[in-house]
């Protein structure tokens, strides 16, 4: 069972290591993007797997999600989506067969730009790791931490980027930032944006919608944020960046950890031991170092605390397809 942002690599992910490790699949796709896990089922076709071996299920989670988490008959579910419904997910397989659940939820990642760090470098990557997907990541950037003595020109060089960013049609290959994916997710991002100016963070640009039709919004940065404020602590799931000042490694380490989420985090510096120290204290499943967003099929993902449990990629991800037997 796997969310909507990015429905062919998740598609991937789930059936590889169960495929891989002699499993039958059960597949419900989001409601929203159906249509690329439905071509793929013809490539299956196409590609002579047995009738029964993989089986995909378009419908709605309430409904069919409910279903695969509480059939008795089922012995795994895998979930990539909100925490929200990672808790009813976890719950229905409790009460049902005490199925086994990996569960790869939402995440608020810190991305923590040292005052030594490459600053051209650190604004084009916290951009990216923001806005990339129309910001619609599980472990986007989403708390950009800058220590305080780069802080103005940090944040008035990631103004000028949002400003820049081309918003337009997906299938233009000049625009960097499509419509968000429905209008539920639409509307949610507009009244968060509109909570973090209630809350006092300052508007530094966009804010608004980005066309007179479609879910279309503007890149929008919001500085001056605190740790307490709803832009800080939930995730937005939308092209929102929020930055905050620090002025110490201890500090900015306490304030990134002081999350429920534990998906992922980032440390920009030139300082290998102020990168390692950083990246061994943050409790977060995925830590990169002067880069953001970087995967390798090998190396395991997943993460701590509300974010989820169990790992995909690597031989980590195999594990949960298979049962111990003495």
């Amino acid at each position: 069972v796997f969310q909507w942002n990015f429905p062919l690599l998740m598609q991937a992910w789930k059936l590889g290591p169960a495929l891989a490790t002699g499993n039958v699949v059960v597949m419900k796709v989001a409601e929203q993007t159906p249509l690329s896990a439905l071509y793929v089922a013809n490539l299956i076709k196409e590609a002579g797997f047995p009738p029964g071996v993989v089986n995909i299920i378009p419908g709605y989670g309430p409904t069919a999600g409910a279903a695969i988490s509480s059939h008795m008959d089922i012995d795994k579910v895998a979930f990539t989506g909100s925490t929200e419904v990672g808790h009813l997910i976890q719950k229905a397989a409790a009460e049902s067969n005490l199925k086994r659940v990996t569960l790869e939820l939402g995440g608020k990642s810190p991305n923590i730009i040292m005052s030594d760090a490459d600053m051209d470098w650190a604004v084009d990557q916290a951009h990216f790791a923001l806005f990339f997907n129309q910001g619609q990541c599980c472990c986007a950037g989403s708390r950009t931490y800058v220590q305080e003595d780069i802080y103005h020109e940090f944040v008035e060089r990631s103004v000028e980027k949002a400003k820049s960013r081309v918003v337009g049609n997906p299938f233009d290959f000049k625009t960097e930032q499509g419509p968000q994916v429905d209008e539920e997710q639409y509307k949610k991002i507009l009244g968060y944006i509109s909570t973090g100016k209630r809350e006092g963070a300052k508007l530094l640009c966009g804010g608004n919608p980005a066309a007179d039709r479609g879910y279309f919004i503007q890149p929008t940065v919001f500085g001056d944020v605190q740790d307490n404020m709803t832009i800080a602590r939930e995730e937005i799931f939308g092209p929102v960046m929020q930055i905050l000042k620090f002025k110490t490694i201890e500090e900015v380490i306490e304030r990134a950890n002081d999350s429920k989420y534990g998906l992922a985090a980032a440390v920009f510096t030139k300082d290998l031991d102020k990168a390692n120290y950083v990246s061994q204290s943050l409790r977060a499943g995925t830590v990169w170092i002067n880069c953001y967003d970087v995967f390798g099929a090998q190396a395991p993902f997943g993460g701590y605390k509300a974010s989820g449990n169990g790992r995909e990629l690597g031989e980590y991800g195999l594990e949960a397809y298979v049962e111990v037997k003495n």
